[in-house]
């Protein structure tokens, strides 16, 4: 009788006793630190490590050489506030209540630092909060009203306290993440979220940082140009770098820089308190962000953009020569503020090593959603569109060391981040997050069919500030199916192999007609599973 050959090459048995170790190990091992650092605005072509080779961001590179980076992390609702919320609630906008900006957050859902810590974990958040409401669910808070300010910061703290911080934004955030460091309970595992302003708009480099790429032209986005044709919302938009943008404010041509409050020189003191913070916000929003600085802060800023005001004085210009002048100011301020960014994360990485840190703490690098960069001659965010839908996504995980170097292709979204943190400390995802764990994903970056039906988007807020219209639609690896329904009422369909500027929209092409209504059924599919009643009475209709 002939034996079957059972014989399996040497090869397939170190690689499926080199997975089987580390899943091993990452099992047994003691529950992780996790440092969750969240920016704002930052796009991923902004970062070195995702291609970009006229700015640096060394910090951020040094995070992806030893982790993983991922080229498909979308987001739900490409906006600030609702960002969060999907971050903290693993809920889509339409369940967790936050859909626009500005709005309250209820707080008397559960969130993701409440199960953590009824699993053991310390909680905190620094920085850049954004959600209406004062935290919840956090062993220790310290956040920014609204938006915050890029200099002399104001923070609200777990006991009610409001106070002023002097110096730049993402500098105080870092001295106040070293702070809780140094005096948490070393005994148990901790989650921090540091929340950071930067990059958001107005863009307000710190003082060293100021005409850090001076020395740069940037080139135009070859779709800087982009005429809309067949895309009718995008026709619509208020988001131009060359008509919406403002000299004096955005690009701070002949701005006055006020000289108050005065504060003393060391950095995250309380430095204001009560009555006389309020005064301090009064000045604020009566005179701008600029109001904040004090004398030396201010006159920096007044010699280097004074020194600009009488450059672009004399060129005179007009038409396109003024609309790629606000560009190249654009990206050089937004690089520039950038690299404070950058530079403080590098200060958080180097305080985990030189602490022992570092072997047990897993730490995530992220935006709360892509950013336009003058790609279809834009700023700021909104659309389902590959620059704003896309956002950096790096993690750095000790407990698996084959992600070292590592690019991930798969799709994951947003709402996946509390489940996966969950995941990461052996913890079971409550039934109401809709996201699920990609810890899957970073153990088998190859695994097959983890997004097969494509991930969901649905943006809300109309008609301010900036005019785009509401829609809903699917990201698939290789297509994005998109319906507006508010301002404009139409479908988009782009395949992004052959399209990856979006800039053809086919959805009446008669060769897609099949993969449309594929889409199409996939389309309805999520939003049955989600139950986003409003997406499903306009997909209905739209039909």
């Amino acid at each position: 009788m002939v034996k079957p050959n059972y014989t399996i090459p040497m090869k397939k048995i170190l690689i499926l006793l080199f997975f089987c170790f580390h899943v091993v190990v990452f099992a047994q091992h003691k529950q992780p630190n996790i440092i969750f650092i969240l920016s704002d605005d930052h796009a991923y072509q902004a970062i070195g490590a995702y291609g970009n080779k006229l700015i640096s961001t060394p910090n951020i590179d040094r995070l992806a050489k030893s982790g993983a980076l991922f080229n498909n992390a979308i987001v739900s609702n490409a906006i600030c506030g609702p960002s969060r919320a999907a971050f903290i609630t693993g809920q889509y906008s339409h369940k967790n209540g936050y859909k626009v900006n500005d709005g309250v957050l209820d707080t008397n859902q559960r969130f993701l630092p409440e199960i953590l810590s009824q699993n053991g974990y310390q909680t905190a958040w620094i920085g850049k909060w954004h959600l209406g409401s004062l935290p919840k669910g956090f062993d220790y808070w310290n956040v920014m009203p609204v938006q915050g300010h890029y200099f002399n910061p104001d923070f609200i703290n777990q006991k009610n306290d409001t106070l002023l911080y002097h110096g730049y934004v993402t500098e105080v955030i870092t001295e106040l993440t070293k702070k809780y460091l140094k005096d948490r309970n070393p005994d148990k595992p901790f989650f921090l979220v540091v929340g950071e302003k930067a990059t958001h708009r107005e863009w307000l480099p710190d003082l060293q940082d100021l005409g850090a790429y001076d020395s740069v032209k940037f080139p135009l986005p070859a779709t800087f140009y982009d005429d809309y044709k067949g895309r009718t919302a995008a026709a619509k938009q208020l988001m131009s770098v060359g008509d919406v943008l403002t000299l004096k404010t955005d690009l701070k041509i002949n701005q006055p820089f006020g000289e108050k409050p005065k504060v003393n020189n060391q950095p995250a003191k309380p430095a204001v308190k009560g009555k006389e913070i309020e005064e301090s916000m009064m000045r604020y929003y009566q005179q701008g962000e600029y109001a904040r600085m004090d004398s030396v802060q201010s006159k920096a800023y007044r010699n280097y953009y004074g020194q600009l005001a009488k450059e672009f004085a004399q060129l005179n210009l007009t038409g396109n020569a003024l609309k790629e002048w606000k560009f190249q100011r654009y990206m050089k301020d937004y690089y520039a503020t950038a690299k404070s960014l950058d530079r403080n994360i590098g200060e958080i990485l180097d305080y985990l090593d030189k602490n022992g840190l570092s072997e047990n703490t897993i730490v995530i690098y992220a935006s709360d959603q892509g950013f336009y960069l003058g790609e279809h001659g834009w700023f700021d965010k909104r659309f389902i569109y590959e620059e704003s839908l896309r956002t950096p996504f790096i993690i750095r995980m000790p407990q698996l060391p084959a992600l070292k170097d590592k690019k991930v292709n798969q799709i994951i979204s947003n709402v996946d981040w509390a489940p996966t943190i969950l995941d990461f400390s052996g913890i079971a995802k409550p039934d109401f997050m809709q996201g699920k764990s990609f810890l899957p994903v970073l153990k088998n970056p190859q695994i097959k069919n983890w997004s097969k039906d494509g991930a969901y988007y649905h943006y809300y807020e109309y008609p301010g500030p900036h005019y785009v219209s509401p829609h809903f639609g699917i990201r698939t690896d290789d297509y994005v199916l998109v319906r507006f329904y508010k301002g404009t009422e139409a479908w988009e369909l782009y395949d992004l192999k052959k399209d990856p500027s979006e800039l053809n929209n086919i959805v009446d092409d008669k060769h897609y007609n099949t993969i449309k209504n594929e889409l199409k059924k996939k389309l309805n599919k999520l939003i049955v599973a989600y139950d986003d009643q409003e997406a499903l009475k306009v997909f209905n209709q739209a039909l």
